[in-house]
């Protein structure tokens, strides 16, 4: 069964390891990153359970500032409890748990709880590939992002409710 919480400090080691597994040095978040974003805002954190095990997670600040920028990564203190958007900043499955729905149930979450917080929406950037996948949840595909992160180029995703 998948049990779906927010986060506490001490998932902080599961929570880097997953992402670790889940994008490039390049893209991946720090374990020091995490511990700041967690110290901002755990209850931003959406981490799924097979078990005891952590197999996927989505995680994001909120902001009234309206896109997702590279400054928000490496800031958790913007994190502002009241904002307009809840940003997504990674959506991890470890790759044995891909393709069985665990991301689409994570978004699913995402959506209900920025929803029921009373955002006007949830915003996130993602590669070319997955610009389909994410327009399946309502989606709004913004063009390419301002981000650089990792040296990737990033599209701008935008669910408005």
């Amino acid at each position: 069964m998948m049990i779906i919480r927010t986060a506490t400090m001490q998932d902080l080691d599961e929570i880097a390891r997953v992402e670790a597994e889940c994008f490039p040095e390049s893209e991946a978040a720090t374990r020091e990153q995490f511990a700041g974003r967690l110290r901002h805002y755990a209850s931003h954190f959406w981490l799924m359970f097979a078990g005891e095990k952590l197999i996927a997670f989505a995680d994001g600040m909120v902001s009234s500032e309206a896109d997702l920028t590279d400054e928000m990564y490496s800031h958790p203190e913007m994190h502002d409890e009241s904002g307009k958007w809840q940003m997504i900043f990674g959506v991890n499955t470890l790759p044995e748990y891909r393709r069985k729905g665990c991301a689409g149930e994570l978004i699913f979450r995402v959506i209900a709880d920025a929803r029921e917080q009373g955002r006007a929406g949830v915003v996130l950037t993602c590669k070319d590939r997955l610009v389909q996948w994410y327009a399946k949840f309502g989606f709004v595909n913004e063009g390419v992002s301002e981000s650089v992160h990792g040296g990737a180029v990033w599209y701008q995703m935008r669910l408005t409710f």
